[in-house]
């Protein structure tokens, strides 16, 4: 006689197998590009990240620009990419690996004292989806750390996922943590730092992209960045843009409903 074994007891022996974490659906931020300067459609990932404290773009309408750096390893750029922002006063975020801090800290001393701001980036550059809560905030709290040691910030809001990966569950654990997750609306592919195109391709990437309340993602082991930056800050300047930081974003959007009457 065949065992009938109960669906109920296939369920729960799957998930003993397969923790909740590993079966989670996992996505990879992306967006549709458009080359009419207005905030690109990211389809599904509107309705997954509401509700959660997660930023790809300023709503407002105002013409506000946040620029972002990822740093995973050193190229050689990142010294003149901070000229080009204290030279034009910009302000900017740079999302940092562990191995990154344990390289540059001279580089991360100047970005504190700069005014710049530190994001965390992980400290090993996991796929949070493949985790549990546990190994993620281990792998926050390294980055944090590291951070600490070798510069004066001492608070940590802002994550950047590796590799862009998130799901519902990465996002409540890094809300509960304290962050916000930090996506973009303008970027291209730029971290191959063996393949140059050219400053002037980094130029028309990112002056196509761009729109109202950008949040531009940038990678530092870029020549045509480096070689860009200081064109786009000043064209997106005479086009009316203001450079701002995401403290002012983050502000912005979470003063209490009193406030908005004043």
């Amino acid at each position: 006689m065949k065992r009938i074994i109960p669906i109920c007891l296939l369920i729960a022996s799957f998930s003993l197998m397969f923790p909740s974490h590993l079966l989670a659906a996992s996505y990879g931020w992306g967006y549709k590009k458009n080359a009419a300067n207005e905030i690109p459609d990211i389809g599904k990932y509107a309705t997954i990240i509401e509700g959660y404290s997660a930023f790809y773009v300023d709503h407002s309408g105002e013409k506000n620009i946040y620029l972002t750096f990822d740093n995973g390893y050193e190229a050689g750029y990142t010294e003149e990419i901070l000229n080009i922002l204290q030279r034009e006063e910009v302000p900017a975020t740079f999302f940092l690996t562990g191995h990154y801090v344990d390289e540059e800290p001279e580089l991360i001393q100047r970005m504190v004292a700069d005014g710049h701001i530190i994001g965390n980036h992980s400290n090993k550059h996991p796929d949070f989806t493949k985790l549990t809560k546990e190994n993620m905030q281990k792998e926050l709290e390294a980055l944090e750390a590291k951070v600490r040691e070798v510069s004066d910030q001492d608070d940590f809001i802002y994550l950047r996922p590796p590799r862009g990966t998130f799901n519902e569950q990465t996002l409540a654990w890094a809300e509960e943590l304290g962050y916000f997750h930090i996506f973009w609306s303008v970027a291209f592919k730029d971290w191959l730092s063996d393949v140059e195109n050219g400053w002037r391709y980094a130029y028309e990437q990112i002056m196509n992209q761009v729109h109202p309340g950008a949040i531009i993602l940038l990678h530092t082991v870029s020549a045509d960045n480096a070689n860009a930056l200081e064109k786009v800050i000043q064209d997106l300047k005479k086009e009316g843009y203001t450079f701002k930081s995401l403290d002012e974003l983050i502000f912005k959007n979470s003063l209490p409903e009193i406030f908005t009457y004043f």
